[in-house]
């Protein structure tokens, strides 16, 4: 199984230290939503391939080197002259993180229908989060979707800040998993995805399975923090699995490592849902324990599993 991870690279801005009321240290770490779920499945022992656009910057080579240092394939990226994205991070007492973006006429948004590969039947797509939703590049990845062959995942992973019009992110959210669902493909939120999209804090695994029915994927995946993770089903069964107790240092990629580790399982036996899940949350779970998007390897994910 290829897998190809759509989306945006970028350069998270996270501080570090207060120097002064002038002054104050940063670290520049690679992230982005896809980058991270690429480098997930990459280290887990993946045939993994990263289709997103990568900038010649100083910024942009860092982005290059990190995932070809985790072994994900480049020979699909798109290499363009346009400036790095960056988001500033800030984390909450409890490791929470919350992001704001720069991304006016950078790399992550600026799709051409000509960048994007044709994929076979046996390859497997995923993508996400706000590379996939923001003009002009959102109508070039929902129409490249809407052609492909290839088994797709969708990892909604929503960002008000970025698209603050509720109804029109989840306007274009629904045409994105109309176009998953053309081939059965899976779409996964977390909890707090799915309350802001429809503004309501009741249960989502209902939403979720409304929407699975209606744009006709074979999986809607819900993960809710401490307390695990769920999959619907287009008939309204549920597979549900408890979360793992772990010292959260903080959440930073952790739904993109949650959906590497499901997929690297998933892909080889759709139908062990729950064992899929499983390793999703402990692949999650130990990325909670680091600082940064640091996911592990099949083998700490395996150990994790056995304790």
């Amino acid at each position: 199984m290829r897998f190809v991870v759509c989306g945006e690279a970028l350069i998270d801005l996270m501080p570090q230290e207060v120097l002064s009321p002038e002054e104050s240290l940063w670290v520049a770490r690679s992230g982005g939503g896809p980058l991270n779920s690429a480098v997930a499945l990459a280290k887990l022992g993946c045939d993994t391939h990263f289709l997103g656009r990568l900038s010649t910057d100083a910024f942009g080579r860092q982005l290059s080197a990190h995932l070809a240092s985790a072994g994900a394939q480049l020979d699909l990226a798109v290499t363009t002259d346009d400036p790095t994205t960056m988001a500033v991070v800030s984390l909450d007492d409890e490791g929470k993180a919350t992001y704001a973006f720069h991304f006016e006429g950078t790399t992550n948004f600026n799709w051409r229908p000509e960048e994007f590969p044709t994929l076979a039947g046996d390859d497997w797509l995923h993508l996400g989060s706000i590379g996939t939703i923001i003009e002009p590049g959102f109508r070039h990845v929902r129409d490249f979707v809407n052609q492909t062959e290839a088994t797709v995942s969708f990892d909604l992973n929503v960002r008000p800040s970025t698209l603050p019009d509720r109804a029109e992110y989840f306007a274009r959210i629904s045409d994105l998993m109309a176009a998953v669902g053309r081939n059965g493909g899976i779409a996964k939120a977390s909890d707090e995805d799915i309350a802001w999209l429809v503004d309501d804090d009741s249960d989502p695994l209902a939403y979720a399975g409304t929407w699975a029915e209606e744009f006709g994927l074979s999986l809607f995946i819900v993960t809710l923090g401490p307390d695990g993770v769920a999959a619907v089903k287009p008939d309204g069964r549920v597979v549900r699995v408890p979360g793992r107790r772990v010292e959260v240092v903080d959440t930073v990629g952790a739904g993109d490592t949650f959906m590497a580790g499901f997929l690297s399982a998933y892909a080889e036996d759709p139908s062990d849902v729950e064992g899929a899940l499983a390793r999703g949350a402990a692949a999650a779970a130990i990325v909670c324990t680091r600082q940064g998007a640091k996911p592990p390897t099949a083998a700490e994910v395996d150990a994790l599993l056995a304790s």
